[in-house]
């Protein structure tokens, strides 16, 4: 595990293969994302490192339900007494501890590879249940680290959400309707990629200076320029 500001007031908690993110938020945190089963201590030791204590985590928000985002949620729950929140698409499988739809490798021979070798595809994987206190929806505002907007962007999965703050010149939190493991792309797998990328083309409207991704580095200057470079507005 390693934790680095993305920009004042965030934090990247890097998992190895996917992130986690730590949102000031007053003198609390808000978590984002939870890392796959296994990654609790690791997210309880980047809060700490923060100077903060498990319980100063006020919220926990779930982007989507596959499991290396949803694999500690019941974990951290129990560890921070935090509600969680997620869209209404994926909430009720997470709620009965499942945590994939089938999908498919997203275009290019280096997502197939990455999926073939790596990733199970079909099917329903088993998490710890975990229950969803609050459902949220597209352009819901929610009064957290600064104010947070959410934009449901689905594709890689039905109910995915990224979370756009708008303050201090604009960052989103893509989640995986991108990645930015090796340049910025598309998620290595697709529930349903003429959705996927409608969703892109959505995200590429926005203005945002900051985004940072469920997989790989952040941008840290002019990343809506390079959404619409790459999507189009």
């Amino acid at each position: 595990m390693s934790l680095e500001q993305v920009v004042p007031g965030v934090h990247r908690v890097n998992l190895g293969f996917v992130n986690a993110y730590l949102l000031e938020d007053g003198d609390g945190l808000v978590l984002v994302d939870t890392g796959t089963p296994g990654s609790a201590e690791y997210i309880l030791d980047a809060i700490r490192s923060l100077g903060k204590l498990p319980e100063d985590v006020s919220h926990i928000l779930v982007t989507h339900l596959h499991a290396d985002h949803t694999g500690s949620l019941a974990a951290l729950k129990v560890a921070t007494g935090a509600p969680a929140l997620m869209h209404p698409a994926d909430a009720e499988m997470v709620r009965r501890g499942e945590s994939a739809r089938p999908s498919e490798p997203a275009p290019g021979l280096i997502n197939w590879l990455v999926v073939k070798l790596f990733m199970g595809l079909r099917g329903s994987s088993a998490v710890e249940p975990a229950e969803i206190e609050r459902e949220v929806a597209d352009g819901d505002e929610l009064d957290l680290a600064g104010g947070l907007r959410v934009i449901h962007a689905p594709g890689h999965a039905a109910g995915q959400v990224c979370l756009l703050r708008e303050s201090d010149g604009g960052l989103l939190i893509a989640a995986d309707a991108a990645s930015n493991m090796m340049g910025l792309g598309y998620p290595p797998i697709f529930e349903d990629l003429e959705v996927g990328l409608a969703s892109l083309k959505k995200l590429s409207r926005l203005e945002f200076e900051a985004a940072c991704f469920g997989h790989g580095g952040p941008i840290r200057k002019a990343a809506s320029k390079a959404f619409a470079g790459k999507w189009g507005r």
